[in-house]
């Protein structure tokens, strides 16, 4: 069973996160199944560090985006949305070239918080990073409060 609130397709899902930070490191959504995201970021002089290798702080914002994507589609938009609220990773191996692609899965679906697992593999399936995103689930104000 589906652990998704909404049916949104890549393409949606893309879409938010135009103008943004993810844009701008060519992060793309690639797939998404019955309890799980995906999303692929090139290793580019966008996303390595001087040594050449994947940066961690691209990692982590892949994990993040991804994650946070993934929370956003199992709560009901109308009454609240994710944000994030603590995310660690370790990293692994080094990744040089190519691309790398995480895959979001739900550890907690609660009320208030999700808690997500992250693992980025290179396009050998190697595992390069993996990271543990905690959401915050925040409850949409109705127009009437705010007045």
């Amino acid at each position: 069973m589906a652990i998704w609130k909404k049916e949104k397709s890549l393409e949606d899902i893309q879409k938010w996160n135009a103008n943004t930070a993810a844009e701008r490191l060519g992060i793309e959504f690639t797939e998404i199944g019955e309890d799980w995201l995906s999303a692929r970021m090139p290793v580019d002089s966008r996303t390595v560090q001087p040594f050449g290798i994947l940066h961690g702080g691209a990692s982590v914002l892949l994990a993040e985006t991804v994650g946070s994507c993934a929370a956003n589609l199992c709560v009901e938009e109308e009454k609240a949305y994710c944000v994030g609220l603590d995310i660690n990773a370790n990293h692994l191996r080094p990744a040089s070239h190519g691309w790398v692609t995480g895959t979001a899965r739900p550890y907690h679906l609660g009320r208030t918080t999700h808690v997500w697992e992250i693992r980025i593999a290179d396009e050998d399936g190697h595992l390069v990073c993996i990271s543990r995103l905690t959401m915050a689930v925040v409850p949409r104000r109705s127009a009437r409060a705010e007045g």
